[in-house]
């Protein structure tokens, strides 16, 4: 029933605070998905309608940071759009100073596959002591389950079966279809709440690489202009961007020089 009685002026109001906190624009075809995913904790606070929800939400913060991280959790899994990682592999990675760790920021991780996939790559490639991965996402109940690094093996389709004996352990009996990453793994991965649509934190450093992908087509124009901009500054001169390959930074790719579809280099 919930989902029938969201109203559009309800609608209107989740719209606007995921806008306001995060940059994401709900198109009207998402009423739908929204009345989904926030129904059910509508109805296990035993709160009338969807507008005596938001009401709640302007009042705790940790209610508002929970509707938020239901509201942008996405679905992803292991080596998504393979052709980056054989991009990183084959042309970022053999140019890369010798005795310089090589670093990453994986912008919008969802629940740490991405990161996880680099960690793998960039350990087989770089050995033990030449790389760091840093990963951030908005969501804190995402982020609490790429700590984990536990995941269902249909997430695993496109991982190299070499990583999958190295870094991962399948589990029996109960535990069977799940598959955790070896701890030695998750510990070289930093995981910290990051919002892209606000100033980002002091201290990040400057990155060889970031992955900004299949985020970006939540935003409007002029939220990716900024988000874009904040993220540049944060590359090394003749660093590297990789976007989602449906994603274009036509026209807000100040600084940055196209490579080829969906990857970009800041100038040296």
């Amino acid at each position: 029933m919930l989902a029938q009685s969201l109203t559009e002026k309800e609608f209107a109001q989740f719209q606007r605070m995921l806008c306001e906190v995060a940059g994401i624009h709900l198109a009207p075809a998402k009423k739908l998905m929204l009345a989904g995913r926030l129904g059910r904790r509508v109805r296990d606070l035993g709160l009338a309608s969807f507008g005596d929800y938001f009401q709640l939400l302007q009042q705790r913060q940790e209610e508002r940071q929970l509707a938020v991280d239901l509201l942008t959790t996405n679905e992803t899994y292991f080596f998504r759009e393979p052709k980056h990682f054989e991009f990183l592999q084959e042309q970022i990675l053999p140019g890369h100073p010798r005795g310089r760790p090589f670093r990453v920021w994986s912008a919008a991780c969802s629940s740490g596959e991405e990161p996880y996939s680099l960690a793998m790559l960039l350990d087989d490639r770089l050995g033990d002591a030449g790389w760091e991965v840093l990963a951030s996402d908005i969501s804190t109940q995402v982020l609490d389950k790429a700590r984990r690094g536990l995941y269902g093996v249909n997430r695993i389709e496109l991982m190299p079966g070499e990583y999958l004996r190295r870094y991962c352990l399948r589990g029996i009996g109960a535990q069977e279809g799940l598959l955790l990453l070896q701890q030695s793994l998750r510990s070289r991965v930093q995981f910290r709440q990051i919002n892209l649509n606000a100033a980002l934190p002091g201290g990040l450093g400057n990155f060889d690489l970031i992955l900004l992908r299949n985020v970006m087509i939540y935003f409007q124009q002029e939220t990716r202009r900024q988000v874009v901009q904040r993220i540049v500054q944060q590359l090394r001169p003749g660093g590297y961007l990789f976007v989602g390959h449906s994603e274009s930074l036509n026209g807000i790719a100040a600084g940055l020089q196209p490579v080829r579809p969906s990857v970009y280099r800041r100038a040296a």
